[in-house]
């Protein structure tokens, strides 16, 4: 695999550490269940977060709060200092990029064409120049395939740019979501569940990948529930248990806590987020 991405002038860059992403107080509500209690996470430039917790603790619906999909209840997501538009094409636009829990690949399109579609945000070509295809077309379509290509050979794929997404054994698809979101010049990649179903090889791979994005300048805000994988690669961890945050901190802070063990292991715990809840429910 290829360890860096050739330079490439992005309207994303940040300094080191500067906040880039800030959500604050999100909750999300759906008729009477309250899926994201009061979530509040920074994720800064450089910087690899990761986001964990038991099946069904929120953090797929936090994503896509973050991400434009949903519209928080309350709270606001804000990219570098400024609210995100509660549109997903929007949200790309502004400088956040994600992959999915389940692949989302253009099935029968190349593996370059994939990579092409996460470039349209950056390109500036209207309809009627892609009607007439002029010279400013043909330019702009060659700068494209370049950059793709480049992605593809970051992301070790660039030998398979013709073949059919579709026919990219598993491992090498979760690659090519990341690269067509990598396509957009992110200053933010989202990764929703990334190893899932791999094997310990393609894990590592995939964790090699995630530092060479990072070395790059993006940060990166990740979704596992493989533990290994996690506390190997994240500056910071936070944990949601039932829709709220249970505890943010280094990998040995995280793994040290017992609330955390007692979550994982389905044990209740003192103030867990269910025992307030039944608290307030009494108090009625």
């Amino acid at each position: 695999m290829t360890t860096t991405i050739p330079e490439q002038p992005s309207p994303q860059g940040a300094p080191k550490g500067t906040a880039l992403l800030e959500a604050k107080g999100v909750i999300m509500r759906f008729g009477g269940l309250t899926a994201v209690r009061d979530v509040s996470l920074t994720v800064g430039s450089g910087e690899i977060v990761g986001l964990i917790g038991p099946n069904g603790a929120g953090k797929t619906t936090f994503f896509n709060c973050l991400t434009g999909l949903y519209v928080p209840t309350e709270g606001t997501v804000s990219y570098r200092g400024t609210v995100l538009p509660p549109k997903p094409h929007l949200v790309t636009q502004a400088g956040i990029a994600r992959t999915f829990q389940n692949i989302r690949l253009f099935a029968n399109m190349t593996v370059l064409e994939n990579v092409l579609v996460g470039r349209h945000t950056r390109t500036r070509e209207g309809l009627l120049s892609a009607l007439i295809r002029g010279p400013g077309y043909h330019r702009a379509e060659a700068r494209s395939r370049e950059r793709a290509m480049e992605l593809l050979a970051f992301t070790g794929l660039a030998g398979k740019a013709e073949h059919l997404a579709r026919n990219l054994p598993y491992g090498e698809q979760r690659k090519l979501e990341i690269a067509r979101a990598l396509a957009s010049e992110p200053g933010l990649l989202l990764l929703d569940e990334p190893t899932a179903g791999m094997n310990p090889q393609e894990t590592r791979a995939t964790e090699e990948l995630v530092f060479a994005i990072r070395d790059q300048g993006i940060a990166v805000l990740v979704i596992e529930h493989d533990m290994r994988f996690i506390f190997n690669l994240c500056d910071r961890v936070a944990v949601l248990v039932q829709g709220e945050k249970l505890v943010e901190g280094t990998s040995d802070v995280v793994q040290s806590d017992e609330r955390v063990i007692a979550a994982y292991l389905g044990e209740p715990f003192e103030g867990a987020p269910a025992d307030e809840a039944e608290e307030r429910e009494n108090d009625r």
